[in-house]
């Protein structure tokens, strides 16, 4: 049976590359694109968070938690990460292990975590994280609770910024998607990704 995963929403980071702000709450499709990253998220978890900094209340309306990074200086996504196994393991004990998913992916599959899931079993890893059209995703992962204190370590002590690098420690597993017609871990990084979006749901829309 599958372990009950508590999920976070990562989006602590500064969105330079769409010019600062939150590019999670930029619109695409009449909805914004956090709103529709929630949606597909919630259903596969026991227990959602949202890993953001700063002012938190402007994230009260999507009703989640809101849990900033334990580490200062925005030290990237392994901080998230970190900030999401801690917090599983202070607010759902019962939770084994927490599924990570990027704030910026308005495709992302409905069936990631059973399928992370699925891949941690049948390679008997410890972590696993998803992969489409021969390109990694380590954001979107699942991660066992119990390595909070090594990531901590690794994180603060030795300054770990890399997902890749920390994950090579420990027997990683990865769950393969189709990339066609539309990568499902496309991110909305830029304002022309907007455009890209939006023409992906109207296709899929047409269908």
């Amino acid at each position: 049976m599958r372990p009950r995963i508590a999920g976070i929403v990562l989006a602590g980071g500064l969105s330079r590359r769409m010019g600062g702000g939150d590019k999670a709450l930029r619109t695409l499709g009449g909805r914004s694109i956090l709103d529709r990253v929630i949606a597909r998220a919630a259903p596969q978890v026991e227990i959602l968070g949202l890993n953001a900094n700063g002012d938190p209340a402007r994230f009260a309306e999507t009703g989640l938690p809101v849990v900033p990074d334990s580490v200062e200086g925005f030290p990237g996504p392994l901080a998230g990460v970190l900030a999401g196994l801690e917090w599983a393991r202070d607010r759902a004990p019962e939770c084994t292990h927490v599924a990570t998913f990027a704030c910026d992916a308005p495709f992302l599959p409905e069936d990631l975590v059973a399928r992370l899931w699925r891949a941690v079993e049948e390679d008997d890893a410890e972590i696993a994280s998803a992969r489409s059209g021969g390109r990694e995703h380590p954001v979107f992962a699942l991660w066992p609770v119990a390595l909070a204190d090594r990531l901590r370590s690794a994180v603060v002590e030795e300054e770990i910024r890399k997902v890749d690098v920390w994950t090579a420690r420990y027997r990683l597993a990865h769950a393969e998607f189709s990339a066609v017609p539309v990568d499902p871990f496309f991110n909305v990084n830029r304002p022309e990704d907007i455009a890209e979006a939006e023409a992906a749901l109207t296709a899929q829309a047409g269908r």
